[in-house]
């Protein structure tokens, strides 16, 4: 009797050991995409002043500024990891069509305002970039940990859903392998 009351108690136990540590992980999970979304939402914040900047110097550009806030649009719009990273690919995509048609305009590169903007965004890049690779890390951990037997068990009976990376897909990648085309 002792004997089978300190198995069901160890079975219980691991069941436990498990659960939490799916929850641990699915909170970092929620942690990494929390900071991925700050860093987003301060870039999508340096977007209008660096349109309005270039907007200054190349007022024929129209077309341009109307891509750049079109994607910051529906990166704001985006919702699940899925679609933030299609419509953050996007967006990078027009920022460098933003970045291409400022060399053209020798003045505009000379501009203190437009420099400080495009240095902020820059390092809003690397920090999003890291946050992104953290979040990936935390999705692929998390994921290998709800997938792999006994946590497959544990997390079917809790409903431990699975996360999307955030990549920017294929019709992204198209589009950040394409190089801006610049027209005088």
């Amino acid at each position: 009797m002792l004997i089978a009351l300190g198995v069901i108690v160890a079975i219980i136990g691991f069941i436990i050991l498990i659960y939490n540590g799916l929850v641990m992980k699915r909170q970092r999970v929620n942690q990494a995409f929390a900071d991925v979304d700050v860093q987003l939402k301060q870039r999508q914040n340096l977007i209008p002043n660096l349109v309005e900047t270039v907007k200054g110097y190349a007022k024929h550009e129209q077309e341009t500024f109307q891509q750049v806030i079109a994607a910051r649009n529906a990166a704001q719009s985006a919702a699940t990891p899925s679609e933030m990273s299609q419509a953050e690919g996007m967006l990078t995509a027009s920022l460098g069509k933003l970045f291409a048609l400022a060399e053209a305009y020798p003045d505009l590169k000379a501009n203190q305002n437009f420099i400080q903007l495009q240095n902020e965004l820059s390092a809003i890049e690397d920090k999003l970039a890291a946050a992104r690779r953290f979040y990936n890390s935390a999705v692929q951990d998390y994921n290998t940990s709800r997938e792999q037997f006994p946590g497959s068990i544990i997390a079917g009976m809790f409903n431990f859903e699975g996360r999307d990376f955030f990549d920017v897909g294929v019709e992204g990648r198209e589009a950040l392998s394409t190089p801006p085309e610049v027209k005088f």
